[in-house]
């Protein structure tokens, strides 16, 4: 790589960024991110980055307030030192779930924190599994949104599962478990869901037959696993032979873990978009990690090449 190109990070998944760095064969850039005794962030670029393209690194995981201030903050010292382009790196985008109006009364937090990065001064955002698509609407520069599925895919191949089933864990889930469906030659039903509230979801029925096969739950996000532990259950009722569940970002929020220990789920397999923590690091849970396909995407941006064949398998 040349020597205009130049990434650093924030403090939400600084081990990411050095794998990333280390697949690219380039340093991680030297900046001081830090806080103030009251708690603010503090930010200094120590290295210069004039006519630099730049990459910042930060998964806007928890803590998610303080993880998306120190995005906001190390793109303005980037723009202010000159940088000519920088391109916000965020495996994870967080509020993505507050998308919409569905209630009265309520914001459109993903447009929200779309305008923040946009008016900080990023030029570009690279991330991976929005929680819907429709959210690289919410920017007026360009989105490059990768999938995680192949990545999944090649390890569930490597199982060696017989006849595998490809689960959606609600009817909002089926193009992602159509993806895996046709890669894997497998497939798919869909677990027919009420959300009781924010934590708490109540299975109505499957449809699909289960027939004994594995069975594979898709989805992006695993916050207090309530939905999927309880289609992990309903999946068992309905005489499903293995359950393992695909799920990018492992927020893994709450009783997560209560809920994944005592679930029917043989092993829960997820990104390291969201670093996780020693705490959460049980039997259950497989981390894949996505470096190398986000330093394959950053280094296609940087050299100006095409990112969409990424998006093939």
């Amino acid at each position: 790589m040349d020597k205009k190109l130049a990434i650093f990070s924030g403090n939400s998944n600084r081990p990411l960024a050095e794998k990333i760095c280390g697949y690219l064969g380039v340093k991680l850039g030297n900046a001081l991110v830090d806080k103030f005794s009251e708690g603010e962030i503090k930010v200094k670029i120590n290295e210069n980055v004039r006519g630099k393209d730049v990459f910042v690194i930060q998964s806007t995981c928890p803590p998610p307030n303080r993880s998306l201030m120190e995005l906001l903050i190390i793109i303005d010292a980037l723009r202010r030192a000159s940088a000519e382009r920088i391109t916000a790196v965020m495996p994870y985008f967080g509020y993505a779930r507050q998308d919409r109006k569905d209630q009265p009364r309520v914001p459109i937090t993903a447009k929200l924190v779309a305008n923040l990065i946009t008016t900080a001064g990023a030029d570009r955002v690279l991330t991976m599994d929005l929680h819907v698509g429709q959210i690289q609407g919410f920017f007026d520069i360009p989105v490059d949104n990768l999938f995680a599925v192949n990545i999944f895919v090649d390890y569930i191949i490597e199982k060696k599962l017989k006849d595998p089933l490809i689960i959606s864990p609600d009817v909002g889930g089926i193009k992602m478990a159509r993806s895996y469906a046709k890669r894997l030659n497998a497939g798919l039903a869909i677990v027919d869901k009420r959300r009781v509230n924010d934590r708490d979801a109540e299975v109505m029925h499957i449809i699909g037959e289960i027939d004994s096969k594995p069975a594979i739950i898709v989805d992006d996000i695993v916050s207090t696993a309530g939905t999927l532990t309880e289609a992990a259950n309903a999946l068992s009722q309905h005489g499903a032979k293995e359950i393992y569940a695909t799920i990018t970002h492992p927020v893994l929020s709450g009783p997560a873990l209560e809920r994944l220990e005592k679930s029917n789920l043989e092993e829960l397999i997820v990104t390291d978009t969201i670093p996780l923590e020693k705490e959460k690091k049980i039997d259950k849970i497989k981390v894949l990690s996505v470096a190398k396909f986000f330093a394959e995407a950053i280094k296609r941006i940087h050299l100006s090449e095409s990112v969409s064949i990424l998006f093939d398998r």
